[in-house]
This record gives C-alpha cells, sequence and structure tokens, in this order.
C-alpha cells in the first residue's frame, strides 16, 4: 500500500493546505461533473450494493488502509465503506460517463483505466477472488477474519500485483479502493462518508463556512470554530420526527 501514514499525512497537509487533499480526488480526471460523488439525501444508511460479505472485506480494508489511532478515528470509523457503497450503485459505479467500449487491450499508466469492467463489477469480481485466494491460502478464512498484520501483507500484495485474481488485475484494484477511500474520507459528510467530519477534523479543515469576514486579519491566531459542511454543523439533513 501507499508509504504514507495518517501522521504523515496530517504533516503534509499541514505544510501544504488543500493541496494535499487535492492529490486524492486528482485519479478521477478521466470522467466529467456526472462522475462526481452524488449527494445522499436519504436519512437512513442503508446500503444499496455491497453484499454483506463485501462489506466484511471493504470494512477490514479501510481499518487498514486509514486506521484509528490516537489522532482519531479511521476510514471505517468515518463510515467510508457507505461512502464507497453509494457511489459503486451510482453513476461512478456504473462507469456511465466513461468510454467502456473495445478494444480490450494493456494500456499504460498514462491513459488511465483500461478495464472493462464497470468500477461496480471490478469491486465485486475482485472482493471475490482475495477472499477466495485467502481461504486457500489460510485454512478457509476470508480476508476480513485475518489479523491485521496479514490482511497489510494482502493489501501490500495486491497493490504490487503479486496476487493474481481470476477475474480482474490486482493492482487495478488496490488502486480504485485506495482512490475511493481518500475521496470518502476526505469529502463533504453529506455524500455518506466523513462521519462526524472526522477526515476534516485530522487536517484542520473547517470546511465550507459561508463567511470568514471576522477572522480574515486574525493573523497567526488558531481557527478555533468547528467544521461545517455544506449540509450544516451535522453533516447531514435533520431527521424527521
Amino acid at each position: 500500500m501507499k508509504n504514507i501514514s495518517r501522521r504523515d499525512l496530517l504533516r503534509a497537509t499541514a505544510v501544504t493546505g488543500s493541496a494535499a487533499l487535492v492529490a486524492w480526488f486528482a485519479p478521477r480526471a478521466r470522467g466529467t461533473e456526472a462522475d462526481s460523488p452524488a449527494p445522499l439525501l436519504t436519512e437512513r444508511n442503508s446500503f444499496s450494493y455491497l453484499t454483506e460479505a463485501e462489506i466484511a472485506f471493504v470494512d477490514a480494508a479501510l481499518a487498514r488502509l486509514i486506521p484509528l489511532d490516537d489522532l482519531g478515528p479511521g476510514a471505517k470509523e468515518a463510515n467510508v465503506c457507505y461512502f464507497i457503497d453509494q457511489q459503486l450503485a451510482g453513476p461512478f459505479g456504473r462507469a456511465e460517463t466513461w468510454y467502456m467500449q473495445g478494444p480490450w487491450q494493456q494500456g499504460t499508466p498514462e491513459q488511465g483505466y483500461q478495464l472493462k469492467l464497470t468500477p461496480a463489477q471490478l469491486y465485486r469480481v475482485s472482493i471475490k477472488g482475495v477472499d477466495e485466494y485467502c481461504r486457500q491460502a489460510y485454512a478457509g478464512k476470508t480476508f476480513s477474519n485475518l489479523d491485521a498484520a496479514t490482511q497489510d501483507a494482502i493489501l501490500h500484495q495486491l497493490e504490487s500485483g503479486e496476487i493474481h485474481l481470476p477475474e480482474a488485475p490486482a493492482k487495478e484494484f488496490f488502486s480504485m479502493l485506495w482512490d475511493n477511500t481518500g475521496e470518502g474520507y476526505f469529502s463533504d459528510p453529506m455524500y455518506g462518508g466523513n462521519r462526524n467530519f472526522a477526515g476534516w477534523k485530522l487536517v484542520g479543515f473547517p470546511g465550507p463556512r459561508y463567511s470568514y469576514q471576522n477572522e480574515i486579519e486574525q493573523y497567526g491566531k488558531p481557527y478555533d470554530q468547528p467544521p461545517v459542511g455544506l449540509l450544516g454543523r451535522q453533516g447531514k439533513k435533520p431527521e424527521r420526527a
């Protein structure tokens, strides 16, 4: 997996500001505005695409990619699995704005995504393949039932392509999972992830406040207001009575 810890990310963001967050979203440059996460206006977190087994895999992987530690909640606690589920169930998961016709040939990294599988299909066949690999290598256990050190080793092997998956390239799957993890952790909470502004609190991002007029000339002073999202301080629509 990428050689970066949550502490490294925090340190980099303190120096570069929002540029450190922008880097997470760059891989989707191939698409259009329609590929941007669709706002979630539902009031209950009901999964729309991932199965129970797939949710278990994604949650376990998220817990290793951005783990819970003394700096705060990790990607699992920030509800990133639900964010990913909702994106896979929408236009992004169906690759609605992508060119998805053949010929299917091996491309170069500069050419971007070249698979005939949509993102939703890539997740489905890859998770199935990884769990089957784990069953064969670890006495019938799936990825989510392995210890943290073994999960880390498998994620490293997926990133490097050392593990062969029968229906999809492991490196492509890991790359998409990694990108989606960052997107869910740092996106506005109204999209389903970044629960309680976990990602924004980690890097000190206050959110899209409507005005900073009173703070503009407060040079060198910390900004101590709580984060606020596009839907307010709760980051979601208020519950109906």
